[in-house]
């Protein structure tokens, strides 16, 4: 096992040992439904702290070769499909955590060499016949080894956007890996050598102009989830069930951290139910993630009815939100919509997606919204 190529499934294991774990193995038939057809592209877009890269080591502990993960599986609810066996440990698996590699890299500037250089070293060991060398490309060095032996791989990018919002003042960066992402999963190649690839993060794939810089991508994200609602965060039934487990009100754990509605699914922050659980102490527990540094420019742009619209969202209110024009970025930024957009990526605001309307979650988010106005100086709108 390799620290990129079939790294094995002693990450997930640690997730399974934690006293609190909700069973989100049934994202898995969905995979293995798609996988190796037109809709084997996937990327999964949430806010900090709602399980991205549990997910991303579920499938990677499932799917991985050089492991037995069947005693770990078997109990969840992937355990009772069919096709639960057919593709357990099956595949070769590069499971790839961008922001981990920017240290040993040693910056933004030498990642995607470190990746290049460290997973065809790690595909060497697998392949040493079709792979001399002389081969430094990594989609290349997929595609000799598929060529060469029909095996096909499962890719998987957990905080895939690290490059697009940490380094947004740097395009070469910007361009160089967007480069990077086409060689890897657009064209005929990448047709034949991925058997299924899997992007997460916060922001959705980039957009270049009108078009996602990866359009052959689906999407599952804050604005639509699509069938992946029920596995982005807590369910109400799955809250409701805890809560009744710890003897925890209910009610008020949904006043504080329920709210996010996708595909008319109620959705609870993960992280902070957790917490309420542990701890009983009814509080926000969003400012331990480290987005939060990023809200107080955001509102404080100069754009037309921005403070406004969070000031009617503060009170209760529901906003009209055009999200169409947003970028996928953290520097497009061209009105207010592009802003609340954003902030609904980031978890911030809720998004209903029949009405097309932003609003504020809930007693947790509002909380750390008013200390964000407070702290911008336009504490006399609000009333804390």
């Amino acid at each position: 096992m390799g620290i990129f190529v079939n790294p094995g499934n002693v990450a997930f294991q640690v997730a399974l040992n934690s006293e609190i774990y909700v069973d989100k193995t049934g994202l898995l038939n969905y995979t293995n439904r798609v996988m190796d057809t037109t809709s084997k592209f996937i990327c999964n877009s949430r806010p900090r702290r709602f399980g991205k890269s549990i997910t991303a080591d579920m499938l990677t502990a499932y799917y991985g070769r050089g492991c037995d993960s069947k005693a770990m599986f078997s109990e969840l609810e992937i355990g009772k499909s069919a096709e639960f066996q057919w593709h357990l440990n099956q595949y070769d698996v590069i499971h790839l955590d961008i922001q981990w590699c920017l240290e040993p890299a040693g910056g933004a500037k030498r990642v995607l060499a470190y990746i290049a250089e460290q997973t065809i070293k790690e595909l060497r060991e697998y392949y040493p016949q079709e792979l001399p060398e002389t081969i430094a490309s990594l989609p290349e060095s997929l595609s000799r080894i598929n060529a060469a032996t029909g095996k096909k791989f499962i890719v998987i990018i957990d905080e895939w956007d690290v490059l697009i919002r940490d380094e947004a003042a740097d395009k070469q960066i910007q361009e160089e890996y967007i480069n990077f992402l086409r060689g890897l999963f657009k064209g005929t190649e990448p047709t034949k050598y991925i058997q299924l690839a899997y992007l997460t993060g916060i922001l959705p794939i980039k957009k270049v102009k009108t078009q996602s810089a990866l359009n052959n991508f689906d999407e599952f994200t804050m604005l639509d989830a699509k069938i992946f609602a029920d596995y982005v965060g807590f369910t109400e039934s799955e809250v409701s069930e805890l809560c009744q487990k710890y003897g925890v009100d209910f009610d008020e754990v949904k006043h504080w951290y329920d709210g996010y509605l996708l595909r008319g699914t109620q959705v609870y922050n993960p992280k902070a139910v957790v917490e309420i659980l542990k701890w009983k102490q009814f509080q926000s527990y969003w400012s331990d993630t480290s987005s939060y540094e990023v809200v107080v420019p955001l509102i404080n742009m100069d754009f037309d009815g921005l403070k406004t619209a969070i000031i009617e969202m503060l009170s209760g209110a529901f906003v009209s939100l055009n999200v169409k024009s947003f970028q996928n970025d953290t520097v497009s930024f061209s009105n207010k919509d592009d802003v609340l957009t954003y902030l609904v990526h980031l978890g911030y605001l809720g998004y209903d997606q029949n009405k097309k309307m932003a609003f504020v979650p809930n007693e947790e988010i509002r909380q750390e919204l008013i200390m964000a106005v407070k702290s911008s100086g336009w504490h006399r709108f609000v009333e804390g």
